[in-house]
């Protein structure tokens, strides 16, 4: 992975994506061997969009690893206000930084600005595109729980506009697992991630009432409805708070079922959840520092 950029899950093999859950579970392991691993390593980060986790754990595993970070800052404050172009502003950070981690609103950003730019380029989120980091952390997490082969999983909610979700169903084609699809008809798959998922061979199932699967299911991977990326609040409000899961919900569900979340929730887990076996959403958000760790660390060529 030296110096590649990382914009989309499907370009990840299970031998990359193996490689770097790995050296994941070794950093977990021991942290302080990587501790000084890439000192004086700068991480430019160039967010156009909120992030908590995402902008976080990348500042957080940097400076485990000795490095630090140059971030933009928010877009008002920056040149952006002033008209400067995604690709301009990629090319200058890149002067000032090793690697750059970038979050925007528009699908396909990464891809683009990774094109004007020699140091690797990670896409921590397009549009309803891609988000290949996060994906690494929520097959971590999963490997951890429930493991990556003969794996039944369901994911619920906003298929339609959630990247996570289109990043993590190309991901799983490459293990032997079985994806549930549950969610409105208004908020499908796109047709388009359904095709490359046929084509690549994936065993997909569509439903949209969740008892229909539950008690088959290892893990259930939840997703907010993302009202930000809708243009219509109406079309928002119809399928706002439709798919919400509780401790009754679980009540038929396998006793070692995994439910996560990428977070941020709104209402689609019940806090009920939280003191629960199932609950691992809060580890797979603590997940993203040792994944995003060991993912810089191969990035920028850490030594075998």
């Amino acid at each position: 992975m030296r110096h590649d950029h990382i914009i989309s899950a499907k370009q990840l093999s299970r031998a990359d994506i193996e490689e770097v859950l790995d050296r994941a579970a070794d950093i977990a392991a021991d942290p302080s061997a990587y501790a000084d691993r890439h000192a004086e390593t700068l991480l430019g980060l160039l967010f156009f969009e909120p992030s908590t986790r995402t902008k976080m754990s990348f500042t957080a595993a940097i400076k485990r690893l000795g490095g630090d970070v140059v971030d933009m800052g928010p877009v008002e404050y920056s040149s952006v206000k002033k008209g400067e172009s995604l690709a301009d502003t990629a090319r200058v950070v890149e002067g000032y930084a090793d690697a750059l981690v970038l979050r925007h609103p528009s699908e396909g950003s990464a891809k683009m600005a990774s094109e004007f730019v020699d140091v690797p380029l990670l896409n921590a989120g397009d549009g309803a595109g891609q988000h290949p980091t996060q994906t690494l952390l929520d097959l971590y997490t999963i490997r951890e729980n429930a493991g990556l082969d003969d794996l039944n999983i369901g994911i619920m909610g906003d298929l339609k506009y959630g990247r996570t979700v289109h990043s993590l169903a190309h991901a799983l084609t490459n293990f032997d697992a079985h994806q549930h699809f549950i969610s409105p008809e208004s908020l499908r798959l796109p047709r388009s991630v359904r095709y490359d998922l046929h084509e690549e061979g994936a065993t997909i199932r569509e439903h949209t009432d969740l008892d229909d699967v539950l008690d088959s299911l290892d893990v259930l991977y939840v997703t907010r409805i993302q009202e930000e990326r809708f243009a219509d609040q109406s079309e928002y409000r119809k399928v706002a708070g439709e798919y919400q899961i509780d401790a009754e919900t679980l009540e038929s569900a396998r006793e070692d079922l995994t439910v996560m979340h990428p977070l941020p929730r709104v209402d689609e887990i019940d806090h009920d959840i939280d003191d629960t076996d199932h609950a691992k959403y809060f580890d797979q958000a603590h997940n993203g520092v040792p994944v995003r760790m060991a993912l810089l660390d191969l990035v920028l060529g850490g030594d075998q």
